[in-house]
């Protein structure tokens, strides 16, 4: 446990003693705010795609380099949300110069750490606290790899006679769930209604919010967004909610900030706040399918044996291939992007 941990717990625990208990979206967000502002987790407690292989970011580029090509090769920039270290942005670069494609990097990055990481792989990008700030006057090409999972969630559980939030709760610094007051039936998607005492509804706010925003931004200025996680495709009934310490699973409502906290995507409703605000979606496939269309087997062939376990761990069915998702979004009139039948 760091030193910081208690300030955390501390304050949070002095919130909820003053004002009541908070949601489990206050929580998630103060917990990962702390979380990702004070250390790089990477292969300390969890890893990504990039960090796996060269080939991911590659792949991702060259999805890129091509949707650019066939729009007409209009000036454009490069995004990336939540960038991690920057590795899927240095490899993705890698490829689109090869294909003569070499736009500004943009990466919206709130923790210091991070972009210090990020700094020493893509040196000359520019960082922004938010999406509102990004480029308004050029076709924006956005990838967001696990960005969606770890935005704040709301939980929603079933009781006796009706759905109440579920909220948390503080005795001392022991943090524990607890239902609120019944929220209106009718914010249930109706298929879900009649759902058993104890079933739990998850929703993303703060993705769709952002979600919206991004496909406003390409409705106006042109271009195409891609996204993966790990999901399914809502409405569904189900707890998704996690923590990963030191690559295991640990109690999320213990020790808030020391671990990343996350949830499933459900790529129905991205899907659908993506078309809401005005750009056309497309998917989602399964990670291991998307990869496999792009040619992943080719690059691994090229690359060699030793990637050979890379490969599968990226896209066989029982490791990241079926449960990770990619859905896409473009501007109205910009081409179907490749890898979406």
């Amino acid at each position: 446990m760091s030193s910081a941990e208690p300030l955390l717990a501390e304050r949070l625990a002095r919130a909820i003693t003053l004002a009541g208990p908070i949601s489990v979206a206050q929580y998630m967000a103060a917990a990962n705010g702390h979380y990702y502002a004070t250390r790089d987790p990477l292969g300390q407690d969890f890893i990504t795609a990039p960090e796996i292989s060269q080939m991911f970011g590659e792949l991702i580029g060259l999805w890129l380099a091509d949707l650019w090509d066939r729009a007409g090769r209009p000036d454009a920039a490069y995004v990336e949300l939540g960038p991690g270290r920057g590795t899927l942005a240095a490899d993705a670069r890698r490829a689109m110069a090869k294909a003569g494609f070499a736009p500004p990097v943009h990466f919206v990055e709130t923790s210091p750490v991070l972009r210090a990481a990020q700094a020493e792989r893509v040196a000359d990008a520019a960082w922004h606290d938010s999406i509102e700030t990004l480029p308004d006057d050029v076709p924006l090409l956005i990838v967001a790899n696990e960005f969606f999972d770890a935005l704040p969630i709301r939980q929603l559980v079933r009781g006796r006679d009706a759905w109440h939030e579920r909220l948390v709760a503080c005795q001392d610094t022991l943090f524990l769930p607890i239902a609120g007051d019944p929220v209106p039936e009718a914010i249930i998607p109706e298929p879900l209604r009649p759902a058993p005492p104890g079933a739990v509804i998850e929703t993303s706010p703060a993705s769709v919010a952002i979600a919206r925003a991004l496909a406003e931004r390409l409705a106006r200025q042109g271009g195409g967004l891609l996204a993966v996680d790990y999901g399914y495709e809502g409405p569904a009934l189900g707890e998704t909610l996690q923590a990963v310490r030191a690559h295991a699973f640990v109690n999320p409502f213990e020790a808030p900030g020391e671990h990343d906290l996350t949830a499933h995507v459900d790529f129905a409703t991205l899907a659908a706040a993506l078309a809401q605000g005005g750009a056309v979606p497309h998917g989602p496939v399964t990670q291991g399918a998307f990869l496999t269309t792009l040619g992943i087997d080719a690059r691994a062939a090229a690359l060699g044996p030793a990637v050979s376990a890379d490969r599968d761990r990226l896209v066989a069915p029982d490791q990241m291939g079926q449960l990770f998702k990619v859905l896409a979004a473009t501007a109205p009139g910009w081409p179907r992007p490749e890898g979406f039948a």
